[in-house]
């Protein structure tokens, strides 16, 4: 069974979206929930010649980038020391083969957009949008049924992660850098972890893992699966510097399958709108 809270209110601290997918958040006071996903969320990708994902992994540079969202689905974009550029969404079906998991092409957003990241990223690349997102489907291996639309995140739609475990997950990173003779680290922000819902107001840290059904105002949503971690919680979204952690305490706490993990991942079973403060409901 699931653990309970035991805290007057379970609610949502914060919501973000991220219109190009490895690009910065935007923090927004409320969002539609689409079956794929929130409004405006990683509809947007930056591929290579060969149509493969290009991210923030490898292009820290990328989390300097804010797309934010315009009419009708367009967006601008923005980074430090060059001029912002507007992208509207594609009117003519140029498509662009991807090297992606469960869908084969996007559309290319022009010559300009594509420019401007190429000039950003030191590197050829282009920028496609995702036209419909009905066309890609949630893997059953990462919890998906039979008609569950994906925009162009990694596995699941919606990413939820709780105040509470962050809040252990900051006291481990200082007992590790005690035990190894290290100066104590400063706190790791929420952001660090690119989710689109948090959760404050749980009682026991990683409470989720246990969570099955989850009702965030009048929008329901299920369990999907354990969010399993790359390398991008450690590179400072700010500095674009890099280190071990979280990573080396998470392998330390919350390692299993050879994998680390914080948060977990939610698919829609209605849609609607969610908001800041909206309660929260867990089975």
């Amino acid at each position: 069974m699931a653990r309970r809270t035991t805290l007057d209110r379970v609610y949502v601290s914060s919501l973000r979206i991220y219109p190009v997918k490895s690009t910065a958040g935007l923090g927004v006071p409320e969002a539609v929930v689409h079956p794929w996903g929130l409004e405006n969320d990683r509809r947007w990708m930056v591929v290579d010649t060969g149509g493969a994902t290009i991210t923030a992994r490898v292009h820290r540079r990328l989390l300097h980038v804010t797309a934010t969202p315009q009419r009708g689905g367009a967006i601008t974009l923005s980074a430090p020391e060059v001029p912002p550029l507007d992208v509207e969404v594609p009117r003519r079906n140029v498509p662009v083969p991807l090297a992606m998991s469960r869908i084969e092409s996007g559309l290319s957003a022009g010559p300009a957009a594509d420019e401007w990241l190429s000039v950003l990223l030191d590197e050829t690349v282009r920028l496609v949008w995702l036209d419909d997102p009905s066309r890609r489907t949630v893997d059953e291996s990462h919890g998906g049924h039979p008609g569950d639309a994906l925009n162009l995140s990694d596995a699941g739609p919606i990413l939820v992660t709780s105040t509470s475990s962050l809040d252990r997950l900051n006291d481990w990173l200082k007992k590790t850098a005690l035990d190894r003779g290290e100066p104590p680290p400063d706190p790791l922000p929420m952001v660090r972890f690119r989710s689109n819902v948090v959760v404050d107001g749980v009682d026991e840290a990683f409470a989720e893992d246990e969570w099955k059904l989850v009702r965030i105002g009048e929008v329901e949503l299920r369990f999907a699966e354990h969010c399993d971690r790359c390398v991008l919680p450690t590179i400072d979204p700010v500095t674009l510097d890099g280190s071990k952690e979280p990573t080396r305490t998470l392998a330390l706490r919350r390692q299993w399958d050879h994998r680390v993990f914080f948060g977990i991942r939610l698919i829609p079973s209605t849609t609607g709108v969610v908001r800041l403060g909206d309660d929260v409901t867990i089975r």
